[in-house]
């Protein structure tokens, strides 16, 4: 196989519609460990919530989460590099959301601020809306909560600022959020894909989530990072994605796989196309790899 690297987003890709991971990626994924390749984990979800992802294929190299801001040892749970946003960013995108009648997911580095979520009310004690309340009893992930941004004890440990939302309400709060922040930060906005029917829909509208991240944090600069310590070139990279923070991976790899169920712009920049997430599109394409087909 000539890829060194495979670069395997989770939701959507890795995991199937249950959130687990089948046997036939698994073994695919293994296949290719042992004639040498280095397989990592680039997930938008905290370490934390990734675990699902990393004990579903035994992961031991490094993982990139929280959307490329954060790689760390899946092992110990050290955090190898962090991409920090600064603290004028966090103060002026919570603004925003605030401003536009939602709490604030501020995503921490749990290695050493010791949790992973920190809610930020605002001084009209703002709700949570009900996916986002699902997915933190879900995931069994560390939260605490504030009235007020001043009142974080640890704002050096900003890697995100989110909001799960009415797909229709985030695109005005996307437009305000990219004129104010502009070059500075990195802005997703797709649809919120683990949720039961009864929370993923409110007032008949679709959920999705809105995130903001320092502008050096995208998997693709966190997976460029890994190869040069690694000493291992583009071309010999292999990156399979379905969402829009996939992009740049799937772009700028060697080899850019789209599954079958990825959005419009990631299917225009891939290479290859595979299945989808339920028919199992990561073992199909690891597989074709292996045969020396891609």
């Amino acid at each position: 196989m000539q890829y060194d690297i495979i670069a395997i987003d989770l939701d959507g890709t890795l995991l199937g519609p249950t959130s687990t991971v089948s046997a036939r990626n698994r073994d695919a994924v293994q296949r290719a460990r042992e004639v040498g390749a280095r397989v990592i984990i680039c997930t938008g979800r905290g370490l934390a919530e990734a675990r699902v992802g990393i004990e579903g294929i035994r992961q031991r190299d490094p993982v990139v989460v929280a959307g490329g801001s954060i790689t760390a040892d899946p092992v110990s749970g050290r955090t190898l590099h962090r991409a920090t946003m600064e603290r004028d960013l966090v103060r002026e995108g919570v603004a925003t959301l605030h401003a536009h009648g939602h709490a604030a997911l501020v995503l921490k580095d749990r290695a050493d601020a010791g949790y992973d979520y920190l809610v930020v009310h605002g001084e009209r004690r703002l709700p949570l809306d009900p996916v986002t309340r699902w997915w933190f009893e879900t995931m069994g992930v560390h939260v605490r909560a504030i009235d007020v941004l001043e009142e974080d004890p640890h704002p050096e440990h900003t890697v995100r600022i989110g909001v799960c939302a009415p797909s229709h309400t985030l695109e005005e709060m996307e437009r305000s959020l990219r004129s104010q922040l502009g070059g500075r930060a990195v802005l997703h906005n797709f649809p919120a894909v683990v949720a039961p029917a009864s929370a993923s829909r409110v007032a008949g509208q679709t959920m999705h989530v809105l995130e903001v991240f320092d502008a050096q944090a995208t998997k693709w600069r966190a997976i460029e990072r890994l190869a040069k310590d690694w000493g291992v070139p583009a071309q010999r990279i292999m990156a399979i994605g379905d969402e829009i923070n996939d992009l740049d991976m799937v772009r700028n790899a060697g080899l850019g796989v789209a599954m079958g169920n990825a959005v419009a712009p990631v299917r225009d920049v891939a290479r290859k196309h595979t299945a989808r997430h339920d028919e199992d599109g990561v073992a199909l394409a690891i597989e074709a790899a292996l045969r020396g087909e891609w």
